[in-house]
Order: C-alpha cells, then structure tokens, then sequence
C-alpha cells in the first residue's frame, strides 16, 4: 500500500496543477491561444533545453551505450500495438472515416505532457534517460505511421511527404536530445551561465505542460465526454493492452529496475496531444480526436497508482 499511496501523491503534484491550469482558463486567464502559446513555448523552447541540461549533467558516455541497445523495446511493442489496432478497429466496427485515427490513437501514446511530469513526479530525474528513449520510438511512430493512418481518414487524396515528415519527426525536443548527447560524447563543456540558463528555463516544462492540460480539459468540456465503442477501445488499448504487451517484453529481461517501469508508464500514457491536430490539417475528425485526448488524460490520472502498485512486482 505504500507504494500506491506513494504513486498517488506524485500524481496529486500532477493534478494540482491541471486543475490551476483549468481554474485560470474557466476564468479567462487563460484561452485557447493561450493553450497554443504554452504548448510551442514547451515543445520548442523549455523541452529542448531540459534535455540538454539534463543529458549533459546526468549522463556518461557509458551510460548512453547501456542505455540506446534497449530502444528495440518501445518499437516491438508499437508494432504489437498497431497490429491489434487492426483487428480492433474491425471488431468494433469503427467507421472508416475514424478507423486510421483510431489506430494511430491505440498505438501512441502522450510522452511528453504527461509521460514526462508524471514520471519526474513519481521517479526523479532519473528516469528522464529512460523517458527519452520512448520518446525517439513514440514520435517517430507518430509523424510517420500514425500520421500516414490520419490522414487516409482525411477528406482529400494522402500524399507523403518526407521533408515534412522529417522535420517532424526530428523536433525541437529530439534535437534537444541529440545535442545533449554529442556534448557529452565530445567531453565539451558549456559554460556556467549557458548551463544556468538551460536549467532555468527547462524547469518551465513540467508545470507549463500540466498548465497546457488544464487549458484544454476545459476547452474541450467535460460535460462532452461520452463513453462508447469508439472511446472504450482507446481507452482499452491505452491502459489495458499496451501495459500488458510492454510488462510481457520486458519480464525476463536484466535491465534497470527503473527503466521497466518508465517503459510500462510511457506505454499506457493517454493519446497524443498532437491527433486533433493532425486529424484537423488533414480532414479527418478532430473533434472525436480531441475527446479521446481529454478523456485519457483524466483517466490516466487514475491509472497510474494503480499501475504503480502492480509493476513493483516486476
């Protein structure tokens, strides 16, 4: 039990600040464009420089070679995930303007405003490598299959595009990563005032990213939220499946303790933030893209005590 109350207080962290974040937007502090700005400042600014900062403080060039072999792990169990995905979206019969989102919606998963303040929350900053290498799959994933699923939904004729998709696959954040990790590699030292900077403004990415969540809870309205075939099978995927697939890859491996756990918390972290977006450029409905966000996000709230409590049996 000490474990699961344990798990509750780094979730309350969490939620104590979703709901300033939502108290400030139903008072017009904050709007939807405000909601816009956070997520950029976050995605493009905070993020990037918590990685560096982070990566280059924490890490040893050992460290980076025990740490990267193990990203076979999150891309195994997406491609579990995506293959179930399938099978589901016919068994439900999901509709084919929503069977591509739907998909992409069961196999991604939320690494960044969630993933990462509820693992700093529960775990330190040590588990921030670990977070990382879900990262690099998750987002990969996402901006190449997942987008590729959103956009057959869509209303006009799929196109891909690689230099799009590579810019968005390599983001600020990953490059933040990937900085992070040729200073350390070279041994180069940044000065103290950089390293001071870095820290200052990367401590922003946790409570803004629980702020941006807060704002679109309330956005999207909580009296909106339904629960159907549509709804039940992400949430199914999300919280049930994808746990399961990654506790059953990693069971009777030798890796870190911590890394287990990060993984299996990465996997069953709510949907992506950026589906309604995607499924907006490109036609699809982003509408039920934007409830799936809402609704999973409140719900992992109460997943990851309980989580917590049974992946200490590992």
């Amino acid at each position: 039990m000490g474990v699961f109350f344990q798990s509750i207080q780094g979730v309350l962290v969490i939620l104590v600040m979703i709901a300033i974040g939502y108290i400030l937007a139903s008072r017009q502090w904050f709007t939807e464009k405000s909601g816009q700005i956070i997520a950029r400042i976050v995605t493009q600014i905070a993020l990037p420089m918590y990685m560096i900062h982070t990566i280059t403080s924490d890490f040893t060039v050992d460290k980076l070679r025990q740490l990267l072999p193990d990203i076979k792990f999150p891309i195994i169990s997406m491609i579990i995930l995506f293959a179930i995905s399938i099978a589901v979206s016919r068994i439900l019969q999901i509709r084919k303007n929503r069977r591509g989102l739907f998909q992409s919606m069961f196999f991604n998963s939320n690494t960044v405003f969630v993933g990462l303040p509820i693992n700093m929350a529960l775990f330190g900053t040590e588990s921030l490598p670990y977070v990382l290498v879900y990262y690099m799959v998750n987002t990969t994933f996402f901006w190449t299959l997942g987008t590729y699923l959103i956009q057959r939904d869509g209303e006009g004729e799929w196109r891909f595009d690689w230099i799009s998709t590579l810019r968005k696959v390599f983001s600020p954040p990953l490059l933040g990563f990937v900085v992070g990790v040729l200073l350390v590699l070279f041994d180069i030292q940044l000065p103290t005032f950089v390293v001071s900077d870095l820290q200052y403004i990367g401590d922003l990415t946790v409570p803004l990213s629980m702020f941006f969540i807060g704002i679109a809870v309330h956005h999207a309205g909580l009296k909106n939220l339904t629960f159907n075939q549509y709804s039940l099978g992400i949430l199914g995927g999300r919280f049930i499946l994808a746990p399961i697939i990654m506790f059953l890859l990693l069971w009777k491996t030798d890796m870190p303790h911590l890394m287990k756990q990060v993984f299996i918390l990465q996997a069953a972290m709510p949907v992506m933030t950026n589906a309604p977006v995607v499924a907006s450029l490109y036609g699809a409905d982003a509408d039920y893209a934007a409830a799936m966000v809402t609704e999973s996000t409140i719900l992992s709230l109460i997943m990851v005590p309980i989580l917590m409590t049974l992946i200490q049996q590992i």
